[in-house]
């Protein structure tokens, strides 16, 4: 497959290592990118090309849009002028739909629509996918499997996009945020900040790989840690005085109501 990817980010990077690791030939990889430098970067890490959008989109079979939402449109009119007709454009954008991208390009190209996240960049992300018309098996295939090289894949309704974009998209931050806290209790109750990080850290790390791999539900393995009136049993009763899982499904409402605005 000939690929372009437009948008050089730390996300566009991943996808790039991504292409690599599923059997794509870096030389096949062609990177567009305003930066000159951080091009430059690109093609001595990875051994792929440089080109202009134009130049790089003609003879591609797949085109990554991995930009800014908000850069959208006018880099789908670039594109637009110049694509390969049999070529299937994935984008990487929150919240721009299929009828966007499609209606902004002007051509009947397939497309494919993703929301990654973060943890992609460490080969641990959670991507899902939702196709346009006349999208092939082939190219489906080409998409999860790069995809799977760098995390979990999932197929959704395009529908369903703003629910996901809420909760594997911006669910990181989520995380971040909680482990913020956590440091920040920690210290409070006189723990120095280097401990506080470690033991907050591995602790996520480690209920998360046990929440992975146990085959439990998040609810078993909260219960089993949980002995009646102990000290595991006080803190939760704070969260649920806090009104926690009415916050949380409050805060990920938001965030999908501000995906369906980007739109």
């Amino acid at each position: 497959m000939r690929t372009a990817v437009i948008g050089a980010g730390n996300m566009g990077e991943a996808l790039i290592a991504s292409l690599i690791a599923a059997g794509e030939t870096p030389a096949n990889i062609a990177v567009c990118e305003k930066r000159a430098d951080r091009a430059a970067e690109l093609v001595s890490r990875y051994g792929i090309s440089i080109a202009e959008i134009a130049d790089s989109v003609s003879d591609a079979d797949a085109v990554l849009l991995v930009v800014k939402p908000q850069d959208m449109a006018v880099v789908l009119a670039e594109v637009g002028t110049a694509i390969n007709p049999a070529a299937v454009v994935v984008s990487f954008a929150a919240g721009k739909k299929i009828d966007f991208i499609s209606t902004n390009l002007s051509k009947e190209n397939s497309i494919i629509r993703v929301m990654p996240n973060t943890a992609t960049m460490v080969g641990a992300g959670m991507a899902a996918i939702s196709l346009g018309k006349g999208v092939t098996s082939n190219q489906r295939e080409f998409v999860t499997g790069f995809l799977a090289k760098s995390g979990q894949v999932v197929e959704v309704a395009e529908e369903l996009q703003d629910a996901v974009t809420a909760t594997s998209g911006s669910g990181p931050a989520y995380f971040f945020a909680f482990a913020e806290a956590m440091v920040t209790g920690a210290q409070e109750l006189g723990l120095s900040a280097e401990v506080a990080t470690q033991l907050t850290v591995q602790t996520l790390i480690g209920a998360a790989k046990l929440l992975a791999e146990s085959g439990k539900s998040a609810t078993e393995l909260r219960e089993n840690v949980t002995s009646p009136n102990g000290t595991t049993a006080a803190a939760l009763a704070t969260f649920n005085e806090g009104e926690l899982a009415n916050l949380v499904a409050k805060s990920m409402k938001a965030a999908r109501d501000r995906s369906i605005e980007l739109a």
